[in-house]
Order: C-alpha cells, then sequence, then structure tokens
C-alpha cells in the first residue's frame, strides 16, 4: 500500500485535507466516497510532500533539535523490533512538528515503494545531510541500523549543545553592550543638550571636558542618523562580500591569526571534525569516505582546505596523522592521539577522545573569555558614564566658586 494525501469536500460544503493509505488513488477516492466526502484532489504522498516542502519549507530542513529527537525515536523503535515501516508510522504519529511529519511521511512512501531508508532521505537534501546518509547506509549494510542512529541522535545533540554553548556565552557581553551604548546615547542625545541650554546662560569658559561633551553630543545630534545609516550599509555590504568564497577564505584566515578568537575558532572546529570522524569510522564507513563527508561540517575555509589535503594525502598512501601535521592547521594532540590510534588500530576510540578534550578546552576557554569580559565591559561602561557626570559637575563645581 502507499500512502496519498487528499482534498475533498463534505456534504455541508467543508473543506478537508489528509492523509490515507491505498493500493491505487482508485480506491483512495473509494475510500472517501465510503466517508461522505467528494475528493477534489488525490495525489501520491511522495509527489505532496515535495510539493508542500517547496512551499512550505522552501528547502531549509528541520531544526536539528526536531532532527535529533525523531533519529531517536527510530533507533528506539527498530532497537524494540518494529520495522522500518512500522518504525516511520510511529515517528510521524508520535512527531508533534508539522515539518518533520511531512518529511517522514514522504519517506516512508519512499520505502514502501522498494527503496533503502538512506536512498529514500536522499530526496530531501535540505534534512538529511551527506553525513546523515552515509551513516545510514552503514548501518543498512551493516544490519546496526539502531545503533547508529543511536550514535547519530548522540552526535546531533552533541553538536547541536556545542553550538547552544558558544552562542550563549556572548549572549550577556552582547546585552551590555547594547544596554551601554543606548544608555550613552540616550545621555548624550536628551541629557546633556538640556544642561548645556544653563552652561550657555552663563556666559563663562567651559572646562576642555565639557566642551569636548558638547562638541561629542551635537555631532550626534545632527549626524547620528547618518552615522547609523552608514554603519548599516558596511554590516550589509560585508555581507555580501562574505558570500564570495575568496572573501570569506581571507576573513577565516584573518579570524585564525586572531590572538584568542582564533584558538576559538581552531578548537570549535577540531571538535567537529573529530568527533564526525568518531561517528563515521566508528560506524564501519571507510576512511576515505569518512573525510571526505566530514570535510562539511568544517566551517572554516581555510581549515576545510586543510581536511581535503589530509584526503589526497591518505588517497595516496600516507598516514593520516603525517597529513594532518603537515597541514599545520590541527592542535598538535590531535597529531599524536591519530598517530597512536593509527599504530594501535583504534583511530575511532581515539579520534572520539580528541573531540571530548577539545571541547572541554571550548568550555574552559569559553568560560576564561566571558568572565573577563564581563567586568571589563561593566569598566568600561562605568568609566564613560563618569566621564559624563564629571564633564556636567565641573562647571557646577567652577559656578560655586565664583559665588564663594
Amino acid at each position: 500500500m502507499a500512502g496519498f494525501r487528499f482534498e475533498a469536500i463534505d456534504a455541508a460544503g467543508r473543506r478537508e485535507s489528509g492523509v490515507l493509505e491505498a493500493d491505487t488513488p482508485r480506491q483512495a477516492r473509494a475510500q472517501l466516497r465510503e466517508r461522505g466526502l467528494i475528493p477534489t484532489r488525490v495525489e501520491v504522498l511522495l509527489e505532496a510532500v515535495q510539493r508542500q516542502n517547496k512551499r512550505r519549507l522552501r528547502e531549509r530542513g528541520l531544526s536539528t533539535a526536531d532532527l535529533a529527537l525523531a533519529t531517536r525515536q527510530m533507533a528506539t523503535l527498530l532497537a524494540a523490533g518494529l520495522t522500518m515501516e512500522e518504525t516511520l508510522s510511529a515517528c510521524i504519529e508520535q512527531s508533534e512538528s508539522a515539518a518533520t511529519q511531512r518529511v517522514l511521511a514522504g519517506v516512508r512512501g519512499e520505502v514502501l515503494g522498494g527503496a533503502s531508508l538512506s536512498r529514500a532521505m536522499a530526496r530531501y537534501p535540505a534534512v538529511f545531510s551527506e553525513l546523515y546518509r552515509t551513516l545510514v547506509a552503514a548501518g543498512e549494510e551493516s544490519g546496526k541500523l539502531g545503533g547508529v542512529l543511536e550514535r547519530l541522535a548522540d552526535y546531533i545533540e552533541s553538536r547541536n549543545a556545542l553550538h547552544r554553548r558558544v552562542s550563549l556565552a556572548f549572549i550577556y557581553p552582547a546585552l551590555v553592550t547594547t544596554v551601554a551604548v543606548l544608555v550613552v546615547t540616550g545621555l548624550l542625545t536628551y541629557v546633556v543638550p538640556q544642561v548645556v541650554a544653563v552652561f550657555e546662560n552663563s556666559h563663562q569658559t567651559l572646562p576642555l571636558l565639557t566642551r569636548m561633551l558638547i562638541g561629542l553630543s551635537a555631532l550626534l545630534r545632527g549626524f547620528g542618523l547618518y552615522f547609523l545609516a552608514l554603519l548599516i550599509g558596511a554590516a550589509f555590504l560585508f555581507r555580501q562580500a562574505l558570500r564570495g568564497e575568496a572573501f570569506r577564505r581571507r576573513w577565516h584566515l584573518f579570524l585564525l591569526r586572531l590572538p584568542l578568537i582564533g584558538r576559538l575558532t581552531r578548537t570549535v572546529n577540531t571538535a567537529r571534525l573529530t568527533s564526525t570522524l568518531a561517528i563515521l569510522s566508528g560506524s564501519g564507513v571507510p576512511l576515505l569516505a569518512a573525510l571526505s563527508a566530514a570535510a562539511g561540517v568544517v566551517g572554516n575555509l581555510p581549515m576545510r582546505a586543510a581536511v581535503d589535503e589530509i584526503y589526497k594525502r591518505v588517497r595516496e598512501g600516507g598516514s593520516m596523522s603525517r597529513a594532518i601535521a603537515a597541514t599545520g592547521m590541527f592542535p598538535p594532540v590531535m597529531t599524536h592521539l591519530v598517530a597512536s590510534g593509527e599504530k594501535s588500530g583504534r583511530l575511532p576510540e581515539m579520534l572520539d577522545r580528541i573531540a571530548s578534550q577539545q571541547t572541554q578546552e571550548l568550555d574552559t576557554r569559553v568560560l576564561s573569555m566571558t568572565a573577563l569580559l564581563e567586568p571589563l565591559l561593566i569598566l568600561v561602561m562605568g568609566g564613560v558614564v563618569l566621564l559624563i557626570v564629571l564633564a556636567i559637575l565641573m562647571p557646577i563645581f567652577e559656578m560655586n566658586q565664583m559665588v564663594r
């Protein structure tokens, strides 16, 4: 039986839509008529899902949380002894995401048509990446699809957690910076002009700091909108320039050379690469195929080019550890542990150990950076506000001395 998506009208003239199973479109229409519905459209579920994906999902795929949840559900159900058809049907019923339901329904339709799970998932490259499909194919060949999917769910969740930790670590400094800029801008554009009016009526010579503050205030009030437009335009042009591979490569190389950001970027990409290679090689994927699939998870272009160079050297018969050392893009601990894994035959275990070590190092560095940034931002904000207050109070002190 195949899945069909239908649209129909009931006796009261109301429109209904949904999914049903039948052998042929004619049988599907007959089922609708038995339910008192007049079918207006009946189409194979896969075609309907593909059309809705293009219109609603716009080929953006699913969120990592939804994908990880669906993967873990499939792993659990397969481990319980359910068939692939029953597993996909249960996941469709269990899912609360309409997008996940549509994608899994399309995959189920392909599987019912005789396709393997990896080939069915290939219909949705925006949802299931090449890495995902490679692991699923390896699990199907080895007969351990449930275990592979379990590891894949762990991998997706760990990558998502890594991204979330890095993002959340810089939210507080970004908020403090934004508030500081808004407060200072408000003081310069609204508070300072009102105080300046009092000083101008006194006809006294103002201190240098006060005159500088008045000039900055006048500059912001007169050209602030132009500065804001210029800033937005520069950000837009920079973002457009990043779409070009040559400029993006130079920018990524510049980031790698920065003292703190470069080390952080290198650690993040190393953790991604090694964790991906660990799960690929541990699932029985050949090393060359694992390197080819894992290159896509490295976001930094120079480091991705280094992975391509490693792939070429290994394909020519060289050892992976020497190829890593020759690129000079990855930390020395990765070279030594990979060499140990190659000698002992425990390369997946060593790659997993590298990923854990790099993740721990990343957590330590992020915590250190945020612990340093928070008081630094507070001190800078306090210093700027102190200068503004001093610039306002200094003429008042001088006026009091003149009165005495």
